[in-house]
């Protein structure tokens, strides 16, 4: 079925079993650079799971270019280490690569022991918030060497591939761009002195490596950063890397501090196929594409369709590690979703934890969480079918319990039917498409229509319940809340009504901005409708431009707090509200709603009393517990857990991690 994605392709002259790439993510399972089980156990199940090439990394090839969060490869100390984690790859059958990382003036001070970072020129960088020291020529010659000496490291400890990061806005790129180095000399000014740099280590590399060992260089596409590199260049920098002695190209979108979205939901699948085809086109070497190519149709399309040798496969294998066998073995409906949230892969280490995914309970825990066949099955009762409630019973299935699911609405999913309502977030229901095929594939009975009651609870038995309510909305103690003209989000979601011209969203944490986003692009100017008019040229830029982001609602939102999105994640934030800025949506902060009458809203703001009509106002102040059914079950002497937004309102993490950890417990 995917014939082009599971061919294998040769690497300079090392075969791989098929076109799927697990690139370098960061995950920060360790503090002091030093390889763990846990390390061990992830990289471990991502070959077991099938890919083709498995990378580890980033690995610092100095401690001031990545501080103690990546794992280090800076001595011969480190090579047996990294000697295991390649066996455990290739005993799996997959081929270990290994990206050798700097981060330049990307290395935050506090990560590296409070010191200055080094970087092509003395420029501010937006992303560390510091201002690096200019590296003199011995540090570039220095620097320089320790790529080389990485990469004689990793071959000694058995990796088939060395891969150099040239993407991102680390030291390579700001060597490139004209806008990051500002140097006079050789390194420095025209194109051939700015791509010495990362030219001379590549030679070096090749020298000390042989001809016949692969290596590899991932690279920006286009930087998406004004003054920078565009993809009118980046294919003049591919073609010196070739010449240099580079077997492979791996092709990534931009920097982190582009204002281009680079892994969001509003981003299409593969949208940046189209940077490795631009690259493809300059090069004899396999060319590699990537970001958000998170399903095996998508893969094989970007394969097929002649954008790329090989596809990146990041996020969706931290989802499924199983991801490849699952689609080559015609099970692909069984693949566990990567829904583009980033909650738990890029939120974390953002925060400072270690990564984990919101979708694969066991993603970060491979050697800790476990589903052991029970020795006492149990007969299995859960009441509701949102993710909380299908984790469980799927997880409980597994190990070995008789499970029976009711859900009193007519479909399973919950609230997710409502959370995939605003623009871009289609992307969750993949989660109603994943468990309605675990539940298939486990024969699990479910009960739809049917709402639970004591007496079923009584005729049924059960040794232990599993109740996940869920939630509804939290009205707040606002005057008015049952004006005519008030709607809660969940009604806006679920059932899309026709709004008026003005609408006030009250709430401004992640259900009222998302809830604004949905009514602000109501009415405006859709994809398809935007092509067609690209095409033949009916209208100018700018109006198309325009219509793409003028709907049939101003839309204004009130927060009583100093700012908005406190619960929206650090990743997403600024896309959510960059989308919201296009739409002209208007945000009130510091603004408290005191009452509603007859569509008027009636607010405190900066010490006045002030009030703005609306045909429709919408709560979006949050949610509430639901606990009906536990509170009966706290009578009737039964066995019970309380998992899910039943216990506290939490995101998609918490339902599906509860519900996976409750149902070990029984």
């Amino acid at each position: 079925m995917y014939n082009n994605l599971f061919s294998p392709i040769t690497i300079n002259t090392l075969e791989v079993r098929n076109r799927i790439v697990y690139p370098a993510l960061g995950l920060m399972y360790s503090f002091d650079g030093t390889l763990n089980d846990r390390y061990y156990n992830y990289f471990q199940e991502k070959a077991r799971g099938g890919a083709g090439i498995v990378t580890v990394g980033p690995v610092g090839i100095d401690e001031l270019g990545s501080g103690m969060i990546t794992m280090l490869l800076t001595n011969d100390d480190a090579i047996p280490a990294f000697k295991k984690m390649t066996d455990l790859i290739k005993n799996e059958g997959a081929r270990a690569w290994i990206q050798l990382f700097h981060a330049g003036a990307y290395s935050h001070p506090f990560l590296i022991g409070g010191k200055q970072p080094m970087a092509p020129s003395s420029v501010f960088s937006n992303y560390s918030k510091t201002t690096p020291k200019e590296m003199s020529k011995e540090e570039i010659k220095g620097v320089q060497q320790a790529f080389i000496d990485a990469g004689v490291r990793a071959k000694k400890a058995g990796f088939d591939g060395v891969e150099i990061i040239a993407s991102a806005g680390y030291l390579i790129t700001q060597f490139l761009s004209p806008l990051k180095n500002q140097r006079t000399d050789e390194y420095g000014g025209s194109f051939e002195n700015r791509v010495r740099f990362p030219r001379e280590i590549i030679e070096g590399m090749r020298e000390k490596l042989g001809a016949d060992y692969p290596v590899s260089i991932r690279m920006a596409g286009n930087d998406f950063v004004e003054g920078s590199n565009t993809d009118s260049e980046t294919p003049e920098f591919a073609k010196v890397y070739e010449k240099a002695g580079v077997d492979m190209i791996n092709v990534t979108g931009g920097w982190h501090e582009t204002n281009v979205p680079q892994m969001t939901t509003n981003m299409p699948r593969s949208a940046f196929a189209y940077l490795a085809y631009n690259i493809k086109q300059a090069v004899s070497i396999p060319v590699i594409a990537s970001n958000r190519i998170n399903t095996p149709e998508v893969a094989e399309s970007v394969l097929k369709d002649g954008y790329a040798d090989m596809v990146s496969v990041g996020r969706a294998l931290i989802a499924d590690p199983h991801w490849a066998n699952k689609a080559k073995s015609g099970r692909r409906d069984e693949i566990r979703p990567c829904v583009a949230c980033l909650q738990g892969c890029m939120d974390g280490i953002m925060s400072g934890n270690s990564a984990s995914c919101v979708a694969n309970p066991f993603a970060g825990y491979e050697n800790v969480r476990e589903i052991k066949k029970t020795e006492s099955p149990k007969k299995v009762m859960i009441i509701g079918a949102g993710l909380a409630g299908l984790e469980a019973a799927v997880t409980a299935k597994q190990a070995g319990h008789d499970v029976h699911l009711y859900e009193k609405k007519r479909d399973i999913g919950g609230q997710i039917w409502i959370a995939s309502a605003p623009p871009h977030k289609e992307e969750l229901m993949e989660f109603i498409r994943y468990y309605r095929t675990m539940l298939r594939v486990h024969n699990i009975p479910v009960h739809l229509n049917t709402e639970v009651t004591p007496e079923l609870i009584e005729k049924e038995n059960p040794d232990h319940i599993f109740v996940a309510e869920g939630a509804g909305p939290l009205i707040p103690p606002i005057q008015g809340t049952d004006d005519p003209s008030v709607m809660t989000a969940w009604d806006l979601l679920e059932n899309n009504p026709r709004l008026g011209k003005e609408v006030a969203i009250i709430g401004g944490g992640a259900v009222g901005l998302e809830s604004a986003l949905f009514v602000a692009a109501k009415g405006a100017l859709p994809p398809d409708a935007l092509h067609f008019l690209m095409t033949y040229e009916a209208e100018s830029y700018q109006r198309l431009k325009e219509l793409m982001f003028k709907g049939s609602s101003r839309v204004t939102v009130f927060e009583m707090l100093p700012k908005v999105g406190k619960d929206v994640g650090k990743s997403t934030k600024w896309v959510l509200m960059s989308n919201l800025g296009r739409f002209k949506v208007d945000i009130k902060t510091d603004a408290k709603v005191i009452a509603i009458k007859d569509g008027k809203v009636i607010y405190e703001r900066d010490g006045e009393t002030q009030s703005k009509q609306f045909d429709n106002v919408i709560m979006a102040s949050g949610s509430k517990s639901n606990k009906t059914m536990a509170n009966k079950l706290e009578t009737m002497n039964i066995p019970f857990t309380a998992i899910g937004d039943g216990v506290q309102i939490g995101k998609i993490d918490n339902a599906i991690h509860g519900g996976f950890l409750a149902a070990l417990e029984i």
